[in-house]
This record gives structure tokens, C-alpha cells and sequence, in this order.
């Protein structure tokens, strides 16, 4: 028995009260996704209001409609007026339409204008993203001020560490950080200290952008600013890593030929997983029927040479198995940044060199393979060497040029994985396997 059903079992709710302000919201929150949905309820609202809008934010989404649902429209308004800003929009956006105009009714006027503002950015990017809970310094402040500006309204922004400075129109000129403004003089001037340019990005600008300037800027915060470069929000990178683990699932799921679901596996009805993935399976079995027409094809040649059929699964396996490789690679390269369509050339050119060099080590190895634990004869050896080592290079180049392909299309280069990339060099295999046969057979 936990200590919180210790502490309910006994009635001991005093005792309780100064336990959770003492603990973790992370821990809290794991503790009571643990309990009864009547007891869960029962801590969360012996929980002070602002340890109750941090516990919130980490409770799975299905614990946020029933306790939105159960709680009273003054418990959601205090709520939602504790918690950020993006945590509030976040919660908005999981939540069904009605629900959602019953809580905005339910604020105050101010935090009700702010979620506003943020439901109209588009999903998934730096707008839907931001808090407005930053400090704004204006560029002619001295420390002392801006000091005195943080000790003011420092406890209600998401972070003080680094502060943004503005002109008096409110322009994006600069960044100082607190240590900064610490270390030097009181008449100092932000002006003098901050740090310009500043790595900043638009209201409008795809969350997957923003993920990558993270990473390659080693950030812990970032601006968010509007088309005339007036800062109106900035992007924490507790925000940037739930985007980076959403956006990597996304991309594991459509390689492995799955429509991609925002819910937790365990938390997911077996209708819905059954609907997310029948469709690309019946995408790839019917595009498998053109592997079955050419060996339709070449029926006749089968039954007079049936040791070409033996080797068949092992040059599909094979080849799927080369094409897989240098795509994933790919892939990931343009996900991180480290590849870019311009690229294009350098990746067709080192893959093809790859595919040599692995072609000529299989072949060779297929080849003595061949001639120890088989009777098939030096010209089904020949076809099969011949074969393995022009699908292998075929797999390398096709699998590194379909991602770039799609990204030039503006499709998803996670598309173009292993399952389609299997199908293409699978029938392609087999044109090459046959024609050599039917020429040197």
C-alpha cells in the first residue's frame, strides 16, 4: 500500500496535505495513475492549487477529461489560470469541442484572450507550441531594473535564465542571460551586455523545424516572433523533447508501413490498431502480386531449370534486406539535418561504391556457398552470382534515392522504407534473375 493510501485509509488528510506539497509532481502524478478514479480525485484536490495545475500537466490525457468532467467550473478556472499557457492549450487540444468552450467560459478574461490567440496557430507549429511566460526586457534598461522586473514577475514565467530584449516597439533586438545581468554593474545596460543576433523562429514555422535548431543550436529556450520580428512567445525544450519523441514514433510507425497513432500502445483499442495497419498491408500484398506475375512469367524456364526457384527467397530476402539499410540511414541523416536534397549526389554516388564493395563480398561468399552444399552447376552458380550482386547495388541506389525523392515532393521521406523499398527490388530482382537465366541457361 502506498503512503497516499495510508494516508486516506486512516483519514489523516491534514497529514496528507503536507505530505504532497513535500513530493515530486512527476512521482505524484504516477502515484495517483495507480489509484481509484474516486481517491485520485479525493488528492487532487487536497493538493494546493498550483502543485495541482504541475501534477495536471504529467497525468495521461485520459485522466484529464474525467477530472475536468468531475471537478467544478470554479476548480477548472483556477486550474487553467495556474497552469502555463501552452500546458492549458495542450490540454484544450486532446479535449472534445464542447468541453473546450465550457472551459474558456470558465477563465479569467485575460488567460480566455491568451488561449484564443493560441488555438488559432496551426497545429503542430512554433505558435501552437509557445507560452508567453518569458521576461521581456526593453534594450535601454539598466540591471538594475531588469533585476528588479525579475524579482517581480520572475515566479510566474516558465524560465529566467535567459531573458529577451526588445526595442520600445517591442522588436526582437537581443538575448541576456541572468548571469549576465547578475555579474555586471547595476548601471549597466541590457544594451551593452546582450547577445545579438538571437536564434529565433516564426509564429508559423513547422515544429520539426524548431526541434532541429534546438539540436543544433544546444538550446534551452527560443523566441518565438511574428512576421514584423516583434517577440511574442518563446519555446522551452521541456516542450522540444515531447516534439522530437512524437515526431520519431511518427516516423517509426510509417517505416514500418503503420498509419501513425498518437495513442499509448496498451491505451489503444485493438479495432483501431487492426485499422491502422490493414490498409498499407493490403497495399503491399496487392503490389506483391507483381512479383507472382513475372514468375507467372517465366513458368516454363522453372520447369526446365526447378534449382532456379531454390534461390529465389534468398535474392529478395537479400536485396529487401540492402535496400532497408541504406534507406533507414538516409532517412534518419534528413531527419537530424545531416543530409539535404542538395545532397543528392554525394549520397547516389557513395551508396552505388557501397553496393559494389557489399555486392562483391556476398557474391563471392553466395558463390562458394553455392559450390559446397549444391549440385546446381557453374551456370546456375553464374546466374546467381550475377544476379545477387546487380540487386544489391540496384537495392543500395534505389533505397537511398526514394527518401530524397519524396522529400523533393514534399511527401514524408519515412514513406519510402523498407516495405515499399522491398516490393520495388523484389520484382526487380526477379526481371534480372530470369533474363540472365534465359541468357546464359
Amino acid at each position: 500500500m502506498s503512503s497516499l493510501h495510508q494516508f486516506l485509509h486512516h483519514g489523516n488528510y491534514s497529514a496528507l496535505q503536507a505530505h504532497l506539497v513535500e513530493m515530486n509532481p512527476v512521482d505524484l502524478a504516477r502515484d495517483l495513475e495507480q489509484m481509484e478514479r474516486g481517491e485520485m480525485l479525493m488528492v487532487f484536490r487536497l493538493m494546493p492549487k498550483d502543485l495541482a495545475a504541475a501534477v495536471f500537466t504529467y497525468l495521461d490525457s485520459s485522466l484529464h477529461r474525467h477530472i475536468v468532467e468531475t471537478i467544478t467550473a470554479q476548480e477548472v478556472r483556477e486550474l487553467i489560470d495556474e497552469m502555463f499557457i501552452d500546458d492549458a492549450v495542450d490540454l484544450l487540444e486532446e479535449l472534445p469541442s464542447n468541453m473546450v468552450r465550457a472551459i474558456i467560459n470558465n477563465t479569467s478574461p485575460e488567460t480566455r484572450s491568451l488561449i484564443n490567440s493560441f488555438l488559432k496557430y496551426p497545429e503542430n507549429s512554433a505558435g501552437s507550441l509557445m507560452t508567453v511566460e518569458f521576461v521581456g526586457l526593453f534594450e535601454t534598461m539598466t540591471c538594475q531594473q531588469a533585476l528588479a522586473i525579475i524579482r517581480k514577475s520572475g515566479v510566474d514565467k516558465e524560465t529566467i535564465y535567459t531573458c529577451y530584449a526588445t526595442d520600445q516597439s517591442r522588436h526582437l533586438t537581443g538575448a541576456v542571460s541572468l548571469r549576465s545581468i547578475l555579474l555586471n554593474d547595476n548601471d549597466c545596460l541590457i544594451s551593452e551586455i546582450m547577445h545579438a543576433p538571437v536564434i529565433c523562429v516564426h509564429t508559423s514555422e513547422d515544429q520539426e523545424t524548431v526541434a532541429r535548431k534546438f539540436q543544433e543550436y544546444d538550446l534551452l529556450a527560443m523566441p518565438v516572433v511574428d512576421k514584423e520580428n516583434r517577440i511574442v512567445g518563446i519555446i522551452t525544450i521541456d516542450d522540444i523533447v515531447d516534439v522530437i519523441e512524437a515526431e520519431n514514433t511518427e516516423d517509426i510507425e510509417i517505416m514500418a508501413a503503420l498509419h501513425p497513432s498518437e495513442d499509448e500502445y496498451l491505451k489503444t483499442g485493438v479495432w483501431r490498431l487492426s485499422r491502422n495497419r490493414i490498409v498499407w498491408l493490403m497495399v503491399m500484398m496487392i503490389s506483391a502480386t507483381f512479383t507472382g506475375t513475372i514468375i507467372g512469367h517465366f513458368e516454363e524456364m522453372l520447369r526446365g531449370a526447378v534449382m532456379l526457384a531454390v534461390f529465389i527467397p534468398m535474392l529478395m530476402d537479400t536485396g529487401g534486406n540492402c535496400g532497408a539499410q541504406a534507406s533507414t540511414l538516409i532517412i534518419r541523416g534528413m531527419a537530424v539535418g545531416d543530409i539535404d536534397l542538395k545532397d543528392w549526389s554525394l549520397v547516389l554516388w557513395k551508396e552505388i561504391r557501397v553496393g559494389v564493395i557489399v555486392g562483391v563480398a556476398l557474391s563471392l561468399l553466395n558463390l562458394i556457398r553455392i559450390m559446397l552444399f549444391t549440385k546446381a552447376g557453374y551456370q546456375i552458380d553464374l546466374v546467381v552470382t550475377l544476379t545477387l550482386f546487380i540487386t544489391i547495388i540496384f537495392a543500395k541506389t534505389i533505397g537511398c534515392c526514394l527518401p530524397l525523392f519524396a522529400k523533393l515532393c514534399k511527401f514524408d521521406p519515412a514513406l519510402m522504407a523498407s516495405p515499399l523499398i522491398t516490393t520495388i527490388v523484389d520484382a526487380f530482382s526477379l526481371i534480372v534473375y530470369f533474363t540472365a537465366a534465359s541468357c546464359i541457361l
